[in-house]
Parts: C-alpha cells; structure tokens; sequence
C-alpha cells in the first residue's frame, strides 16, 4: 500500500484524527459523531436520510480502513475510532434533535458501547474490519431502540 493511500485510511479511521486522543479515544469519537450529526440535523432540509447515508458510507470505509490497518495497529486498536462516530450517528436515527434527546442519545450510545450487553461483545469476533465496526452499530441500534421508546413513553423528552 502506498503511503499516501495509507495516510488516507489513518484519517477515516481516526476520524480526521480524533483517534489520536490520549484521553478516552472512543468518548472523543462518539463527540465527532455527534457534533457532525448536530450539523446535519440543524441544516439538512432532509437529515434523516443524510445521517442514514453517511452511516453506510462510513460503516463501508471503516470495514476497509481496520483491514487495511490491522496489520500496522493491530485488530481494534483504540485509536481507531470510525466505529464510535457511526454508533453515534446510528443512535440519533429518527429521534428528536433537541438537546436532552442528543444528550440521552450520547450517553445510552457510551454506555452500551461500553458494558456490551445482549450479545453486542460477541459481534466483535465477525472476521476483518466488520468485527471492528459491528459491536458500535449493535450498540448505537440499541441506544436508538432505547431512546425511541423513552421518547414515546415520555414526549417530553423530544
């Protein structure tokens, strides 16, 4: 692999180099994530189908950039952190976008990254870079289920 094709998958993977946090890598990564969804949700005329889109488009690179780096950093190395920024955006999917609900988003979408329940610790084992990139969407479709049905059962959270 050339150097600069290398260089290139170094910034998606870190996402533009969030990554590099010495601090708490995939806690920064998860504040990218939503910082960029905060933009689309305020300024997309359509931000769910552009969130959707950017969360394919970016689960895809994140399988090809862990591949393409694990030989260089390893399986799941901390500083790849593609994988957060793609939960995170998962978790909002179709929720509100006030503060309290980007707020719940952002700490259910940490919290089940973090603990791994219901089965998302074993989807790390799926082979490559989808190993890599499964357990954050598991956790972020998680996250979203969760703050959906807060959201319903309690309006005033959206």
């Amino acid at each position: 692999m050339r150097k600069s094709e290398n260089q290139l998958w170094k910034v998606i993977a870190t996402a533009g180099g969030l990554g590099y946090c010495p601090v708490a890598p995939g806690t920064a990564g998860s504040a990218g994530g939503l910082l960029a969804a905060i933009l689309v949700l305020r300024f997309s005329p359509h931000p769910w189908p552009v969130l959707l889109a950017l969360a394919a488009a970016f689960t895809f690179l994140g399988v090809i950039a862990s591949r393409r780096l694990a030989h260089e950093w390893g399986e799941d190395p901390q500083k790849t952190v593609i994988d957060e920024v793609v939960g995170m955006w998962i978790s909002l999917l179709w929720t509100g976008s006030g503060w309290i609900t980007l707020g719940l988003a952002f700490g259910l979408f940490r919290f089940f990254d973090i603990v791994k329940p219901l089965g998302i610790r074993k989807t790390e084992s799926l082979p490559g870079g989808l190993g890599v990139m499964a357990d954050d969407i598991a956790a972020g479709i998680l996250a979203n289920v969760t703050l959906q049905l807060a959201c319903h059962l309690i309006p005033a959270l959206s």
